[in-house]
């Protein structure tokens, strides 16, 4: 009688592609994720007994949790196979208290789902890591007694609904504290000058041989970044030099190499996605994780295409490496290949144990690209090119600077020289360039000769202003928080997704702005509990977690030596603060309804100004992002139900029409904006804008919903030539189909 094998993975998907790979005796089946969690009604945790946690199956989980139960009864071995990082410990160390302790258990962990690493995991099982474990847990329960203790707190000091965490309320003051830098910035005006200059010959050949030179010496020193800061000064540079001879100084060549970048960790995908591809991190992780666990590839079944894509490793497999140069010599040539070793940066690299890589780096997108939709094929694309690129020889590239010297002679007893200079660059060898393209433009400078003589062709000034720090974008926020050691792979996406999801910022431009709300949380926070938004206080406790993970430190005492002070600091603050210091400021204005001092409050959607003499008096005005009163804005639109006009007023999803009868008539409307292109799919209606719950704006028919056809992307009026459907705005200046399956553009 053959040994029946059970194997439990997170997801079907992974399931799926797992069984290929096996023989009749296994049977591989899907937890769906955890089974087994903290309490959703309770804290969960037995504080005076060592913080001990109290698990349940939820009850989604319970039908799931009792199959699973009953294949196991069946099985003569158990064999869990969640992820290989500690949320994937913690899920299989889950399942063994569920399928309780008699059975016997293996647990296989593999950063490929590819039928070499199955094979292998199966002939090498280990046993379950519970320093692993243990850091997980200890993760859940800080979170669970940041949220459960201090949330309330918020909810009566402040507003009910707001959340706290460890790593999400730092992640909030890096945003608030970049506005506030913003905010008391003050722009120094600064100019450049350049000289548009040309070999001296006949004018017919003269445009092939322009170049431009920018200051950089006056009278041998150096003119820094700020040097030059008015009009007037740059005036009188500017008209020395239009009466200056040039003359070429100093020719200087070499050549320079550009290395290419490491393949990717789970930080370093997640920014590099947000800036090619405008990717969110969860949008990354959500079609990493489906490259990751299977595709189905027609003939050859469901097949992993990317490695584990969790990890801060940057290490590549022997078998990676030999086949990713056979790869690159048989497609470039030989010259092309140049195998590279990278080294982690990250003190607390922990996660997986190889870089995010193809499976097969063989495997080009080209070969996979009708099996994957367009941002699979996207993402998996810039997986491939920069781990192949990784394994490539350096671009060499030659770098010419020019030196020219202009002399001015204002008078027979005094000289004037300024140095200009020029560089221009010339790619001589691609290298990986060939695969993965960076930022890099090609200067061709003229032929010149040292001591030639330049004709000046005409002068530019150019003024500029120094800018503020640039808001953090997705990809800039993750690099911080990896820089500052907050959060690992894992926690990343949740943190910025849970950080827009509570309303404390939000993304304009793809660049996070700060809530009204979430600058007054974060105040709160870092003048009552300045150990909770520490930078370095959150990085040493995310080491201690990764000193749990290599049972280097019991995670009992970092978890006591936390909370003993943070409890008692709450209970004090519980006494100290009064919600109206925090949520009200006076004003000098007075309430032209009853004459009470009018007041400024926090409400939903920010601050507003409010009558004190609330609820007598309801009177209420509208703040600009200035923190001055706005005046309703008046419209042509008369309220169907009541005849007063309507008015622009502001509200959780932007602006909308609200009748100024309010609050005896409280009709409200939403504010169409069409585009004045007709619905292709209704014939009837218009496309207008409209705006998802999470502040997206996307196109739909006016007719919804008896017509619910939706575009994310602007329509330009104009019809695709190959399919018929509305053309729309792509990136820049192009025009792109907007349906996903003509790809015309």
């Amino acid at each position: 009688m053959s040994t029946k094998k059970l194997i439990i993975v997170e997801s079907p998907t992974k399931a799926r592609t797992i069984s290929r790979f096996l023989g009749k005796e296994y049977f591989v089946e899907s937890s769906f994720g955890h089974l087994r969690d903290l309490p959703k009604k309770k804290m969960g945790i037995d504080i005076e007994n060592d913080f001990q946690p109290e698990y349940e199956v939820n009850e989604k989980s319970k039908k799931r949790a009792n199959e699973l139960k009953g294949l196991a009864k069946k099985a003569d071995e158990i064999i869990l196979a969640s992820d290989e990082d500690r949320e994937g410990e913690a899920i299989a160390w889950h399942l063994m208290q569920i399928l309780g302790t008699k059975s016997q258990y293996q647990r296989i962990v593999f950063h490929e789902i590819t039928k070499n690493a199955i094979l292998n995991a199966l002939e090498n099982p280990r046993n379950m890591d519970m320093n692993m474990v243990d850091a997980q847990q200890a993760r859940r329960i800080l979170d669970r007694l940041v949220g459960y203790e201090l949330s309330p707190f918020l909810w009566k000091k402040i507003r009910y609904g707001l959340s706290a965490g460890r790593v999400q309320s730092v992640t909030v003051r890096l945003i608030v504290e970049r506005e506030e830098e913003i905010r008391k910035f003050k722009a120094d005006e600064y100019w450049t000058i350049k000289s548009k200059v040309c070999k001296v010959h006949k004018a017919e050949s003269q445009n092939k041989s322009e170049f431009e030179i920018k200051l950089i010496k006056i009278n041998n020193k150096s003119v820094p970044k700020l040097g030059i800061k008015s009009k007037d000064e740059a005036e009188k540079i500017k008209n020395n030099l239009e009466k200056a001879d040039y003359q070429v100084e100093k020719i200087i060549k070499k050549e320079t190499k550009k290395n290419p970048l490491p393949p990717f960790t789970t930080s370093t995908l997640q920014q590099a996605a947000n800036n090619k591809l405008h990717f969110s991190a969860k949008q990354t992780m959500m079609f990493a994780q489906k490259l990751y666990e299977g595709i189905d590839l027609g003939s050859k079944g469901q097949t992993g295409l990317i490695t584990y894509m969790r990890t801060d490793s940057l290490s590549l497999s022997k078998d990676s490496l030999k086949a990713a140069k056979n790869y690159i010599t048989n497609k470039f040539g030989k010259e092309y290949a140049e195998q590279r070793f990278f080294k982690t940066k990250s003190k607390g690299a922990q996660e997986a144990h190889e870089a995010i890589r193809p499976t097969d780096p063989a495997r080009d997108p080209e070969r996979v690209k009708s099996y994957l939709d367009d941002r699979q094929y996207k993402l998996y694309k810039l997986i491939w090119q920069r781990m192949i690129a990784s394994q490539m020889a350096s671009a060499i590239s030659d770098l010419t600077t020019i030196d020219v010297v202009a002399k001015h002679t204002p008078n027979p007893s005094q000289e004037e020289n300024y140095i200009l200079r020029a560089t221009g660059s010339i790619i001589k060898f691609e290298g990986f360039l060939k695969v993965y393209t960076i930022k890099s433009e090609e200067i061709i400078l003229p032929k010149v000769e040292e001591k030639e003589k330049l004709d000046l062709l005409k002068m530019i000034t150019e003024q500029h202003f120094t800018q503020p720090p640039a808001r953090y974008t997705e990809a800039s926020l993750v690099k911080k928080l990896e820089e500052k050691g907050i959060g690992r792979p894992s926690t990343y996406a949740p943190t910025l997704s849970t950080i827009q999801d509570r309303g404390y910022v939000e993304k304009i431009e793809r660049r996070f702005h700060p809530k009204d709300i979430g600058e007054l949380v974060n105040k709160l926070l870092v003048e009552h509990f300045p150990k909770i938004v520490d930078l370095k206080f959150t990085a040493k406790m995310e080491k201690d977690l990764d000193e749990i993970a290599e049972g280097k430190i019991k995670w009992v005492p970092v978890i006591r030596n936390f909370y003993k002070p943070f409890k008692e600091n709450l209970a004090k603050k519980e006494k100290e603060i009064n919600k109206k210091d925090l949520t009200e400021e006076t004003t000098d204005e007075t309430c032209e309804k009853c004459g009470s001092p009018m007041i400024i409050k926090m409400g939903r959607f920010g601050k507003f100004m409010a009558c004190s003499n609330y609820p007598d008096c309801k009177n209420t005005k509208q703040l600009g992002n200035d923190g001055k009163v706005e005046e309703p804005e008046t419209t042509d639109e008369v309220c169907e139900k009541c005849g007063k006009p309507m008015i622009i007023k502001i509200g959780r999803y932007g602006k909308f029409l609200g009748c100024s009868g309010y609050p005896d008539c409280k009709n409200i409307k939403p504010i169409v904006k069409s585009t004045g292109v007709k619905c292709p799919q209704c014939d009837k209606g218009e496309i207008v804008e409209k705006k998802s719950k999470k502040g997206k704006i996307f196109y739909a028919c006016d007719q919804y919903p008896k017509c619910k056809y939706a575009l994310w992307s602007k329509p330009t009026g104009d019809k695709c030539p190959v399919c018929g459907g509305l053309m729309v705005f792509g990136k820049g200046d192009t025009k792109v189909c907007g349906n996903k399956n003509c790809g015309k553009k």
